[in-house]
């Protein structure tokens, strides 16, 4: 069982980093294009607004632009529906893009009041718990394709080359005698025993 949860915890994991990554990034962007567009009053009238309001007032606006975005991804998933491939993975990221940077520029003014209520802020520190726990679920994998992308670097392409030789001729052995294959296992046990 273990087998099979944990390739699916681990894209779990990488979802939702990919999603805080999002999240992150596209911040600054919406930040930037808020800084060049008229929309610094928009954001300073929306904050003295969000002020007066009550936590659970300030809970639909936050809602309301996540909503805004539902028909586009609808639409994205008639596109689909209909084989239009091209058109359906652009509007769905489209969709997502602009939905996080909104979600993000909307969730950093109203915060504080959404804070105020015990309940999403329960939830909000349990999403940044699942981000530690999804941290350290790939953290490991992370530096095992580290290490093996350091191997294919052009200084160490003949190191790599070497093991993916060596990989090739234990598969051809394998095939051509299963016991053989057994015996090289054995034998690279037991030279990393005596380097260890």
């Amino acid at each position: 069982m273990r087998r099979i949860t944990r390739p699916l915890l681990i894209l779990l994991a990488i979802a939702f980093l990919i999603e805080a990554w999002l999240w992150r990034h596209l911040e600054p962007v919406v930040a930037g294009i808020v800084a060049w567009l008229p929309l610094r009053a928009v954001k300073a009238r929306l904050a003295g607004i969000i002020r007066k309001l009550p936590p659970a007032a300030t809970l639909v606006v936050f809602v309301v632009p996540v909503a805004a975005l539902f028909p586009l991804k609808v639409l994205g998933l008639w596109l689909l529906a209909h084989k239009y491939w091209i058109a359906a993975g652009g509007v769905l990221v489209f969709a997502k893009l602009v939905g996080v940077a909104v979600t993000a520029f909307v969730f950093e003014v109203t915060r504080p009041k959404l804070l105020q209520l015990r309940w999403f802020r329960w939830l909000y520190e349990r999403v940044l718990m699942g981000l530690d726990w999804a941290h350290r679920l790939v953290a490991p994998v992370r530096r095992r394709i580290r290490r093996l992308l350091r191997i294919l670097r052009a200084k160490q392409t003949g190191r790599a080359l070497r093991l993916l030789w060596r990989i090739r001729r234990r598969m051809r052995a394998t095939r051509a005698n299963p016991a053989l294959a057994l015996s090289a296992n054995a034998a690279g046990a037991a030279r990393t025993a005596q380097t260890s």
